[in-house]
């Protein structure tokens, strides 16, 4: 059974979405605050799958939260679920190291959803993947994404949950032209935003990370106006 740390302050809409959640199968933790969320998995870091994590919470952000996680090597699955709508609040979501936001209020049935993508169970309707890597080499590159680990040149590099999903997309995806639009919604889960500055900054992030020269992308190439697209043999764009 999955383990899933609810951090919210709200005891009736955290008592509302745990109810949910275990109506799905899942065991359910509760933290009223960002401190007590740290010392569940403080005490136990295996045994969280997930956290769905509120920002605005008394004495320690919900920011502080995710950041303090990726900082100690906690890859976690996180979903964010704020009522904060700027695009703003997302980026900087995303920058501490969240894989998800979801918007307050929120559906139901897209909680659950998101939830289920995040903990790697498909959906009714959901078909698997026609390709799955668990290991990859390009370059000067190796990858293990069953233990996130990542070298480069024989020195180890290490990547967020989202950066690592990102590299598998486009891995999986080799030689495809993939829009901004396919990220957001694969990756992170997102059907639409008023930004597309989120996948463009990981996208500097990778490059920075695998390419010789990021200035001149050799495997993270720009397709102009349509969207990204890698290739494994390097070509300049």
């Amino acid at each position: 059974m999955k383990h899933i740390l609810l951090v919210e302050d709200e005891q009736h809409l955290a008592f509302g979405i745990k109810y949910n959640l275990e109506a799905e199968g899942f065991e359910v933790t509760v933290a009223g605050d960002g401190p007590a969320a740290l010392k569940v998995i403080e005490d136990d870091p295996a045994g969280v799958d997930m956290l769905v994590l509120d920002l605005m919470l008394p004495g320690m952000s919900g920011y502080a939260v995710c950041q303090s996680l990726r900082e100690h090597g906690l890859d976690v699955p996180v979903l964010i679920l704020s009522a904060r709508t700027l695009p703003e609040d997302r980026i900087r979501g995303f920058d501490v190291g969240a894989d998800q936001y979801l918007q307050k209020p929120f559906d139901l049935e897209e909680l659950l959803s998101r939830v289920r993508n995040l903990l790697g169970r498909r959906g009714r309707s959901g078909a698997p993947p026609e390709r799955v890597v668990h290991e990859y080499e390009f370059d000067n590159t190796k990858i293990n994404f069953d233990t996130f680990e990542v070298s480069v040149d024989g020195q180890p590099l290490k990547l967020t949950h989202t950066q690592i999903k990102l590299l598998r997309y486009f891995i999986e995806n080799e030689g495809l032209v993939v829009s901004r639009a396919q990220l957001l919604e694969q990756v992170w889960g997102m059907a639409s935003t008023p930004t597309t500055r989120t996948v463009d900054n990981f996208i500097m992030q990778l490059r920075k990370f695998f390419e010789v020269d990021p200035a001149q992308p050799r495997h993270f190439l720009s397709v102009r106006g349509a969207g990204y697209r890698f290739v494994s043999q390097a070509e300049s764009e």
